[in-house]
């Protein structure tokens, strides 16, 4: 299983990339016996909680060791989110992706307390796992296959958020906080907006974008099973829709990549109307983008990286 994860991760980079964007991170791939009852949406979402709902939904862990989840020895929990590490990945950056997890969950009177506290009950009712892999080095998989598969097949595994990639570190960061969001939090909790479904109206807008030349899907076609496709699309979707909600991509985002068009939140309102205002209907309740600060202290712009390499 964790050679079929290394390949996944491998077909996403390709596809995602461009040739010069940040690798994408990857799915992992749940194993079900022919004759069992699937346990995980797009070999990802767990279809049933498994995970306990502390009463406070907004805990905010340091780096701990641990011992429970070969092959990672450390972990950091924020608000749902588990990030698992091995010895080579630093504490600090560890520290910075849950900063950011953390900004985007504010306790602020414009949002919707009840909402966002399902949301985040639902991070920790599914075991959102986040491995932090040290660049493009999955080796840590191969050589822990049994422990790899058994973390996935208790939790959530849907993406990895990589430290020190070459370019793009701060979307490698916001592209796949998003992706656990929107693949079990947003999925779970406004399911006929964002859930994995044919019916979602995520679903309606991003064949809306892809019929209108705003999204590339062909991409994922080398996907082989179709459920993982349908899902890796959605996440995709999801991630490229809010970052430019959030004026993000212009400083931030893969300028040359063709695979998305709509490059601010003005261009996404008037191209996508209905999903917009789907999405302020619900997203937009529960959560905002990081502060420009951390952003700042995560990486550069893409023009800052230009910039460096002249």
């Amino acid at each position: 299983m964790a050679r079929h994860f290394a390949v996944t991760l491998l077909l996403l980079t390709v596809a995602a990339c461009g040739g010069g964007e940040a690798a994408d991170s990857g799915v992992g791939h749940v194993e079900e016996a022919a004759d069992t009852a699937p346990t995980h949406l797009g070999d990802c979402i767990l279809l049933d909680p498994k995970g306990d709902v502390p009463e406070d939904v907004y805990q905010h862990g340091d780096v701990v060791r641990t011992d429970a989840m070969p092959p990672f020895t450390k972990e950091l929990q924020v608000y749902g989110l588990k990030l698992a590490a091995r010895d080579d990945i630093s504490d600090d950056y560890m520290r910075l992706v849950a900063r950011t997890i953390a900004e985007s969950f504010p306790r602020d009177a414009g949002l919707d307390a009840d909402l966002q506290r399902e949301l985040l009950a639902n991070h920790y009712r599914y075991r959102a796992l986040i491995p932090v892999p040290l660049g493009y080095d999955y080796s840590f998989m191969d050589e822990a296959d049994e422990d790899w598969a058994a973390l996935e097949r208790d939790n959530s595994v849907c993406d990895v958020i990589m430290q020190d990639v070459p370019q793009g570190q701060v979307m490698e960061v916001v592209e796949h906080i998003l992706h656990y969001v929107t693949d079990i939090g947003l999925h779970y909790t406004f399911p006929e907006v964002w859930g994995i479904a044919e019916d979602s109206e995520l679903a309606k807008a991003m064949a809306k974008a892809a019929e209108e030349g705003y999204y590339q899907m062909d991409q994922y076609a080398d996907f082989e099973d179709e459920e993982v496709r349908f899902r890796v699309q959605m996440q995709e979707f999801a991630y490229w829709f809010i970052s430019t909600a959030w004026n993000l991509q212009a400083p931030y985002g893969p300028v040359w990549e063709e695979e998305w068009t709509i490059r601010d939140q003005d261009d996404l309102r008037q191209k996508l109307p209905e999903m917009y205002a789907a999405y302020e209907e619900t997203a937009a309740r529960v959560m905002v983008a990081p502060s420009l600060a951390t952003l700042a202290e995560i990486g550069p712009t893409r023009e800052e990286e230009r910039a460096e390499t002249e």
